[in-house]
């Protein structure tokens, strides 16, 4: 069992940068892949950002490349969530997700992949 733990949330302007937080608890953090994702009101829930256990690959969709990162520290048991340059379609709730590593480190841009998830923070992105 995992348990992973979100915060940073917030209230920010377009343009801002904002860092979300995730620990996670109950595995070997090294060997869990982790990954960010969102969900806006009425929308499904899509991914952000993923990274594999070892931090050797990572994943973002075209909407948050070039803005958005996902560094993790494995002495911490933490990843996190950098956005910069927000904007007002960047407003959703925000979940941490973690999965074991497996063979294929394509599959963390898979929400399906994922077997433990965050209870969510909101991020508001006023214009």
């Amino acid at each position: 069992q995992v348990q992973l733990v979100e915060s940073g949330g917030g209230l920010v302007q377009a343009g801002d940068s904002l860092r979300l937080s995730c620990a996670a608890s109950g595995r070997a953090f090294s060997s869990t892949d982790m990954g960010w994702f969102r969900q806006a009101p009425g929308k499904e829930r899509v991914i952000v950002a993923a990274i594999t256990g070892s931090g050797i690959t990572t994943y973002y969709p075209d909407s948050v490349k070039g803005r958005f990162t996902i560094p993790r520290d494995n002495a911490k048991n933490t990843v996190y969530l950098q956005m910069n340059s927000l904007k007002p379609e960047d407003t959703a709730v925000y979940y941490c997700a973690a999965r074991p590593s497996g063979s294929n480190p394509l599959r963390i841009r898979d929400g399906d992949a994922y077997d433990y998830w965050g209870q969510g923070t909101q991020v508001t992105v006023s214009s």
